[in-house]
């Protein structure tokens, strides 16, 4: 180890460059977390490129369909919300009642 270091070229932050990509914080209901880490364990990825790649393809699906319509998406109402959180707490349950090792289709 030298005794002395030259840090005046040093940049501050990670090293490796972020590659179109940005650190961010959200907050993700637990129900939607698991469906993603069980998803991620059976496809072999890491669960936020599984969150990444469902906001993305969403998305994608949102503007073909605003192009085809001309209008834009109304929004959602809080009993969709809840649907859909029923829909996703029944799709971990499914998932992991298949993961069991006695499970049967």
């Amino acid at each position: 180890m030298k005794d002395e270091y030259d840090f005046s070229n040093a940049k501050r932050g990670a090293v490796a460059p972020g590659k179109g990509k940005t650190r961010i914080t959200i907050m993700l209901d637990e129900a939607v977390i698991d469906a993603a880490r069980a998803l991620a364990e059976n496809e072999g990825y890491g669960y936020q490129t599984v969150i990444n790649n469902t906001l993305r393809h969403a998305l994608l699906s949102d503007k073909n369909k605003t192009a085809e319509t001309g209008q834009l998406k109304k929004g959602i109402t809080p009993s969709d919300l809840k649907n859909l959180e029923k829909t996703l707490l029944d799709a971990v349950s499914e998932i992991h009642r298949v993961m069991e090792p006695d499970a049967r289709p």
